[in-house]
């Protein structure tokens, strides 16, 4: 059965290829014959362009203000007559030389480029025209750099002498502008192979054949082309097939010679209709062919296409149940987080509850005590007076004093009214109370008030609580710091109050704000605090329905960022 699959394969791609070469050489054909009609039109209107103005010269030779001009008259007059012969025939430049080739008149003797006292004996034109012939040449003017076809003619004078010649200019560029209007490839080469116009202009002044040296000497003498290299086109003609590749482009290709001064014209269509109508037509056979072969195989896949649904719908209730089964394992997992999030909350709630009675009675047994020493201290300072060892123990008591103060603050809840009050208030009573600790720190607290009132309805008293602790802690951070700079900036929005404290201390380094909110978690040196501050101020914050977080400033340090609903419509 593979075999005459494989068997029936190989007779239609050749017949598919047998008929892309027919077709493409019959749709050939056809782009070849419309290039040919095209190619003669082309042909027509170059002879008709440079036959309409041959007559000319031979006209003006004939004129007596030439005559008296080259007889010595003043040319002011035949400048004038030149110049609107010029104006209204549309000819690029009449002239008139002498003998000697110098220019004594001409049609642009008013503009910069004037020919006027310009020798050009050198030119074939006026050679050809001073031995009795009608001058014809193609070349880059020497005087504008502007390419042209030029016409010459003996002036005669009495007993059959020559007085001087009369030139005319013809501007072709209007021609090949027409060819690149029209979007089709075509030039024109002159005897020697060298292109004097071109669709492309990449290809004028190419040349498509190999130069002599004879070729280049006489070019160089008459300053045919001025300073062009005159390199080879890139290109490549194969005559049997009439096709042609220049640079990297194929084209169908056809020339004809048949023209004046032995010139030749070009003309290069794209065969890329020809090869897609081919590939249509073959692609029309293989699509018939792939038709009749999948009638031959609706019946057989008719009985597959049974045993296929019935598969389909298992396969449908499989994954449908794999679904649900995906969305059952998505929900517990989700649930599962749930869970271990709450009981990390109530863990947490725990120990802070047992760390408030532990505080309050840690305080309590320990106020007394406390204070019954640094009153036996303060007498025996002053009836023996102070002594290291006292002082010794002053700053012992003192670091006691300081982590039951700390217990205090923590075990303490504070009011639980509510009143309305403004932020700023807050905030400038914490930092007066803090004051001795920014003294004696010798740091810098940069606060600037906002200009509007930053209200909230919340229990000031805790909230004073947050602010000393943060500020607080800012300060410890910047202790040992080089720049001991603490920045405090507040504000408002529709529904919140905020306000951030950032330090140039040490940043937070690896740990995160869920680490610093564990109870005892601290990053200063022993006896210097118990790191009951952040825990402290994240539950006031938290009881506020606020927010606390914290993330390290990028020119150093630490910034804490507090926010706070307003609460304005609540009664206080």
């Amino acid at each position: 059965m593979r075999a005459a699959y494989l068997i029936f394969l190989t007779i239609v791609m050749v017949i598919a290829a047998g008929l892309h070469w027919a077709s493409f050489s019959y749709f050939k054909a056809e782009e070849i014959e419309t290039a040919a009609a095209r190619l003669t039109l082309y042909r027509s209107t170059l002879e008709n362009q440079l036959r309409h103005f041959a007559h000319l010269p031979f006209l003006l030779s004939l004129d007596p203000v030439v005559t008296a001009a080259l007889s010595g008259q003043p040319p002011e007059v035949l400048d004038h007559r030149l110049a609107r012969f010029s104006a209204s025939a549309g000819i690029d430049a009449i002239y008139v030389m002498d003998n000697d080739g110098l220019t004594i008149s001409a049609s642009n003797t008013a503009t910069a480029q004037s020919f006027k006292g310009q020798n050009y004996a050198y030119r074939p034109y006026f050679q050809e025209a001073m031995q009795g012939r009608l001058g014809e040449f193609y070349g880059i003017g020497a005087t504008t750099g502007i390419p042209g076809y030029f016409y010459a003619m003996a002036v005669p004078g009495s007993g059959g002498t020559t007085t001087g010649v009369v030139a005319i200019k013809v501007d072709l560029s209007r021609l090949q502008d027409d060819w690149l209007a029209s979007g089709e490839r075509i030039l024109l080469a002159n005897a020697d192979g060298v292109v004097l116009l071109a669709s492309d202009p990449a290809w004028r002044y190419k040349t498509i054949s190999p130069l002599t040296s004879v070729q280049r000497d006489r070019m160089v003498a008459s300053r045919q082309f001025g300073t062009e290299a005159l390199e080879p086109l890139n290109w490549a003609v194969a005559l049997r097939d009439q096709t042609a590749i220049v640079g990297d482009e194929r084209f169908l290709y056809l020339s004809t010679a048949n023209l004046p001064n032995g010139w030749s014209l070009h003309f290069f269509a794209p065969d890329d209709q020809a090869r897609t109508r081919a590939w249509l037509t073959t692609g029309a056979f293989l699509a018939f062919v792939l038709l009749s072969v999948s009638v031959l195989q609706l019946s057989r896949l008719r009985r597959v296409r049974t045993a296929l649904q019935s598969s389909e719908r298992e396969e449908a209730a499989l994954r449908s149940a794999n679904a649900r089964l995906a969305v059952e394992i998505e929900e517990r997992r989700m649930a599962e987080q749930t869970l271990q999030k709450t009981q990390a909350e109530l863990e947490r709630a725990g120990r802070l509850a047992a760390l408030g009675q532990l505080a309050s009675s840690v305080t309590h047994e320990l106020g007394q005590p406390i204070a019954a020493m640094r009153n036996q201290l303060a007498a025996s300072e002053m009836t023996v007076g102070p002594t290291p060892l006292n002082d010794k123990m002053q700053g012992l008591v003192a670091r006691m004093e300081n982590i039951t103060q700390q217990l205090k603050f923590f075990s303490r809840k504070g009011r639980d009214s509510l009143e309305l009050f403004d932020l700023v208030d807050v905030m400038q009573d914490a930092l007066e109370m803090l004051q001795p600790s920014i003294e004696s720190r010798e740091a810098i607290v940069d606060f600037q008030p906002p200009q509007h009132e930053v209200s909230l309805v919340a229990n000031k008293l805790r909230i004073e609580q947050v602010v000393t602790n943060i500020v607080r802690n800012a300060l410890d951070a910047v202790e040992d710091s080089v720049a001991k700079q603490v920045t405090i900036t507040a504000g408002s929005a529709a529904d919140q109050v905020w306000f951030k404290v950032a330090d140039t201390g040490h940043g937070l380094g690896d740990k995160t704000l869920e680490d610093l909110r564990e109870p005892f978690a601290t990053t200063k040196e022993s006896g210097q605090g118990m790191g009951l501050g952040l825990t402290i101020s994240a539950g006031i914050v938290s009881d506020h329905n606020g927010t606390i977080s914290a993330y390290d400033n990028p020119d150093g340090g630490a910034v804490f960022d507090i926010r706070l609903p307003r609460n304005l419509t609540e009664e206080p």
